[in-house]
């Protein structure tokens, strides 16, 4: 694998300026991405097109008992931002390595708790006090099961049980299922190298699935959020990322799966038919390739999340990945009103967001007790 990073070979200043409109239009238009195709996750387009007309779905519908209901893959992404935050700013006091792995398992064993597990339970080496600390995790909002996958809560589990945590070379098993790439969006943030923000992403699917093609499209989605926040248009980073896909052991399945999502965006618009040469998006490659072709061939952010999610699959994930993407194309503003009207969490995901636009500012010096206390640093 390639390891080629100025932030693991040395500590350096972090000076990039990350646009507001482009870094919370990928948050937000992720979150509307993943509400949008909760109602019809589990449906064939057939029962799609039988429940909601032949456009399928053209905003939110009803699911877990409300409209622009989020799941599991936003409220993670939302623990992952936070990871983000609490673990620059463990850097910036030196209190730990470089690559914020550890972090990342305390944030994802949070987001356990949350989903109906003790902490002292959920917590495992990291239950020290009688509750979890931050803010985030105390949010009640959050404390919804939302069709959680099944990989994730076992990973997690057998870490709170005492299992060694999983990295790229300790796999703990051999899951590509989409539950990694879904919530890799937010890793855009750690560096101003995008090849450290891969790698920060693939440490972080690997705590919870084994197989490459888990890990590396998580690392993948990461690397293009990256170069769309510095304002790098989506066919150019695709190439580059491919680039260093190709360097990565086992990563032809990754390879392959953009490949062909490019492949299909060049013949045009896909019908969901199509779309479904792709797969259906249950595990890492396909949702990653459905997610890339939608936003390719899309005319705008709201043409994009349907296509997205207009088929037979995995449509709150494909979603949720056209939206990370085509948000940090066209920002905020491009994200119609009424589905942020209507987003549940809304101020919590903005509020989040922002925070982390403190902590990533090149001048910040934040170390007061109360940001330490909204993000301890570990």
């Amino acid at each position: 694998m390639a390891l080629r990073s100025r932030y693991v070979d040395g500590d350096l200043p972090y000076d990039r300026v990350i646009p507001a409109e482009r870094w919370l239009g990928s948050l937000l238009a992720g979150a509307v991405g993943d509400a949008l195709g909760a109602p019809v996750e589990f449906l064939s387009t057939h029962e799609i097109r039988a429940r909601f007309g032949p456009d399928g779905v053209t905003g939110y519908e009803e699911a877990y008992g409300g409209r622009g209901r989020i799941t599991d893959d936003t409220q993670m992404a939302l623990f992952t931002v936070e990871a983000m935050i609490r673990g620059h700013l463990g850097r910036r006091l030196m209190f730990f390595e470089q690559q914020p792995a550890s972090v990342v398992q305390h944030a994802y064993q949070r987001w356990y708790h949350t989903q109906g597990t003790p902490w002292h339970q959920a917590g495992g080496s990291y239950a020290m006090e009688a509750e979890p600390d931050g803010w985030l995790v105390h949010e009640r909002g959050l404390h919804h099961r939302r069709a959680p996958g099944a990989t994730v809560l076992t990973a997690l589990k057998g870490f709170a049980g005492g299992a060694e945590r999983g990295t790229l070379s300790h796999k703990i098993n051999d899951s590509k299922g989409c539950g990694a790439v879904m919530r890799a969006a937010p890793c855009a943030l750690w560096s101003e190298d995008p090849l450290d923000s891969f790698v920060v992403a693939a440490q972080a699917g690997a705590l919870t699935h084994g197989h490459p093609s888990g890990y590396l499209t998580a690392g993948a989605l990461a690397f293009v959020v990256h170069r769309l926040l510095d304002g790098g248009d989506l066919p150019t980073a695709l190439t580059e990322v491919r680039a260093e896909l190709v360097t990565w052991e086992d990563s032809e399945e990754t390879v392959q799966a953009l490949d062909e999502a490019v492949s299909m965006a060049e013949r045009g618009k896909p019908s969901p038919d199509m779309l479904a040469k792709l797969g259906g998006g249950w595990v890492g490659e396909e949702a990653l390739a459905i997610g890339v072709c939608a936003a390719l061939v899309a005319d705008n952010l709201a043409e994009g999340l349907l296509i997205a999610v207009n088929h037979s699959g995995d449509s709150d994930s494909t979603g949720a990945i056209c939206g990370n993407l085509l948000g940090a194309v066209h920002g905020l503003r491009s994200i119609p009103a009424e589905w942020l009207e209507e987003l549940e969490l809304r101020e919590v995901i903005e509020r989040l967001g922002r925070d982390a636009l403190v902590e990533f500012s090149p001048a910040n010096s934040l170390t007061d007790p109360s940001w330490r206390e909204r993000y301890p640093a570990w």
